[in-house]
Parts: C-alpha cells; sequence; structure tokens
C-alpha cells in the first residue's frame, strides 16, 4: 500500500462501511487518547498539525486526476477534525490532573457534536467543503472539530457551572 493511501485512509479504516466518516471519528479516539497518555495535550496538538499537513499531502496524492475531490475512503480530515474535538478534554484532564477517561460525557459529547458539523456542514464548514479541493477538504473538518470543541467547552461549562450550583 502507498504511503498516501495509508494516510488517507488511516491504516485502511476508511474502506470500512458503512460510513465510513464515522469510522474514521471513532478510530481517532483510541489514537487521540494514546496521544493523550504518551504526552498530553501538547503531543495532541502536534499530532494535529502534522496529521493535517500529511493529510493535505496525502489528499493531493489520492485525488489526483480523479473527478472526486473527497471521496469517502478518505478519512485522515476526520481523524484530525475528531483530534480538534477532544483538545478541551485533553487539556482539561491535563489542567486538573484527572485521568482522560474521568471525563467520558465529553468523549461522547465531542463524537456526536463532531459528526453532528461534519455531516450538517453548517455556515463555514460548507463553505470550507464547497472548495472541492485537498485543503478544502481537510479544513471543512478542522472547522467542524473546532465547532464541535466550542460545543463541548460550553457543555462542560454547563455541567460544571450552571448544573453543579
Amino acid at each position: 500500500m502507498r504511503i498516501a493511501q495509508l494516510i488517507a485512509t488511516v491504516g485502511g479504516i476508511g474502506y470500512l462501511r458503512p460510513a465510513p466518516g464515522t469510522w474514521g471519528s471513532a478510530a481517532a479516539l483510541p489514537l487521540g487518547a494514546a496521544l493523550h497518555l504518551i504526552g498530553g495535550p501538547w503531543l495532541l496538538l502536534i499530532a494535529i498539525i502534522v496529521g493535517f499537513a500529511k493529510g493535505v499531502w496525502a489528499t493531493i496524492q489520492m485525488t489526483r486526476g480523479a473527478d472526486d475531490h473527497d471521496p469517502s475512503h478518505i478519512v485522515i480530515d476526520e481523524v484530525i477534525g475528531q483530534w480538534i474535538a477532544l483538545l478541551p478534554l485533553s487539556f482539561g484532564a491535563w489542567h486538573v490532573g484527572a485521568s482522560i477517561f474521568a471525563l467520558w460525557p465529553g468523549w461522547i459529547a465531542a463524537f456526536v457534536l463532531f459528526r453532528l458539523f461534519d455531516i450538517w456542514k453548517p455556515g463555514p464548514v460548507g463553505w470550507a467543503d464547497r472548495k472541492h479541493t485537498p485543503f478544502g477538504v481537510m479544513l471543512d473538518d478542522v472547522i467542524a472539530g473546532i465547532l464541535a470543541a466550542l460545543g463541548v467547552i460550553a457543555l462542560a461549562a454547563l455541567a460544571h457551572g450552571v448544573m453543579a450550583a
């Protein structure tokens, strides 16, 4: 298997059916947990940046000369977006010295919100998706991940602030 294909499909996860994007997002969870356990939120952040760059490169390679600018088997974009959605949990756990797994409601929220924004494609997510370029393939999931991360932060504030009072 070519390296671009390994990166773009996250080791073949993108070939799982149905819903390869959801499989990619699900695969991102244990990978993100491992990155957090090895190096905390800073390693997760570095992996997001490096993964984004490698994802753009791999998407260029995989879509060169193809009619489909965003084939469903390319799921590196979902992994990067899902990791962004997990960042508030990683930083939160690191900040208070808690186990990342103790924040399990946040994991569910991050997964559901990311998938919602990635599928629904509101506002800037849809704008990036309509770019029809390898950068756009990656960028729409980055924006969906940012929106999901903001949702995770809002839900945590609600749960730990308003509901805890």
